[in-house]
């Protein structure tokens, strides 16, 4: 299914019925690695209907246990074509393994994938570590332990994605060793092989 199409079908949802959630779709805007806007002048404010219900079970979750902390999607469904583009844009720089091969497809080309940070009371990001779209090492849950040891990342920074990722864990949704800030919902072979993917 084309973008264009996608606020025709039943199984999508607009990022704006989910009540409790903040929204900054930085691809959206200049403010990622390729330092433009991908989107317009499509809206890609879109999950698939299984990741929506999840995200509420995350907004849930964070108005009982953590009163104050609001999720802040980043990023959300990322049409094929966007994909493609982020592919090239990396291309010879040696930090494609951050990206899904467009072939294979992203997670967020089927609307099963979230890009998201926490903000605290005041509005403010949550600390952890490195900004979105940071394609550097101390990006990488897997090397927290190793940046902590050696002083380049706090406790505090990593207790902030630990909370992340407990509440992400409420709502079905798994992160990678890659990227403190992207989630998965539901199995990624499963999602390839049998959700639609827009282009």
């Amino acid at each position: 299914m084309q973008i264009e199409a996608i606020g025709s079908s039943g199984e999508f949802r607009h990022l704006s019925t989910i009540a409790g959630i903040a929204v900054d779709l930085r691809y959206a805007t200049p403010h990622n690695f390729a330092g433009r806007d991908l989107y317009s002048p499509f809206d890609c404010a879109w999950l698939h209907r299984e990741a929506a219900a999840g995200l509420e079970q995350v907004v849930a979750w964070l108005a009982a246990a953590r009163p104050g902390c609001t999720a802040l999607v980043l990023d959300a469904l990322r049409p094929q074509r966007v994909q493609e583009q982020l592919w090239d844009t990396l291309d010879g720089t040696g930090l494609q393994m951050y990206l899904a091969e467009p072939a294979r497809g992203s997670i967020h080309s089927f609307g099963m994938a979230l890009d998201i940070t926490l903000l605290d009371a005041d509005g403010n990001e949550l600390d952890m570590g490195t900004g979105f779209d940071d394609l550097s090492e101390r990006s990488q849950p897997v090397l927290e332990s190793h940046f902590l040891a050696r002083g380049e990342l706090t406790a505090r920074q990593i207790a902030n994605r630990q909370l992340l990722r407990e509440a992400m864990a409420q709502g079905g949704f798994a992160g990678i060793a890659s990227e403190w800030w992207h989630y998965d919902c539901g199995n990624r072979d499963l999602v390839r092989a049998t959700y639609q993917r827009i282009l």
